[in-house]
């Protein structure tokens, strides 16, 4: 769900490309699965994210971006990588443009039953690294590959 700051720019720059700072959740249940919603604005899965609001920090949005599309609350989280830069751009169906500079977290620690909101999200399901699905929002296949290779310390993408 678009925030409201991201829809009165919208209005203003029509389609053109924003710089949106976000936040992106690798949330994993207790056999290490990673949490992955289908998407209804694409027609893929992706890693639950948003943007940052105005007047919000960013812990402050991933809590409020995870418990909106999977109504899961996050009690404890660890930022994994920065990303930002001309790898980040994303062109939406509608033709809305963006160019991200998100945080990815880590979460592990969480409480809740998995459910998607209808809304941004058909369905939620867990997958093994070993076994995700082939059709993935591109940015957050490099988040989840980039998991894979991640060893304690920050990344910058």
């Amino acid at each position: 769900m678009k925030n409201d700051y991201v829809q009165t720019l919208r209005q203003s720059v029509g389609h053109s490309l924003i710089h949106l700072p976000g936040v992106r959740a690798l949330i994993f249940n207790e056999q290490e699965e990673i949490l992955l919603q289908h998407r209804k604005d694409v027609p893929m899965w992706g890693l639950p994210a948003g943007a940052v609001e105005l007047n919000e920090s960013v812990f402050e949005a991933l809590k409020r971006e995870v418990e909106e599309e999977t109504s899961l609350q996050v009690i404890a989280a660890e930022p994994m990588a920065l990303y930002s830069g001309p790898t980040q751009r994303f062109r939406y169906p509608n033709n809305d443009e963006i160019q991200c500079f998100s945080v990815a977290f880590i979460i592990r620690k969480w409480q809740g039953k998995p459910r998607a909101d209808g809304i941004e999200g058909y369905e939620l399901r867990f997958f093994s690294l070993s076994k995700l699905p082939k059709e993935i929002v591109p940015i957050h296949q490099q988040t989840i590959t980039d998991y894979k290779h991640y060893e304690g310390r920050l990344l910058f993408g």
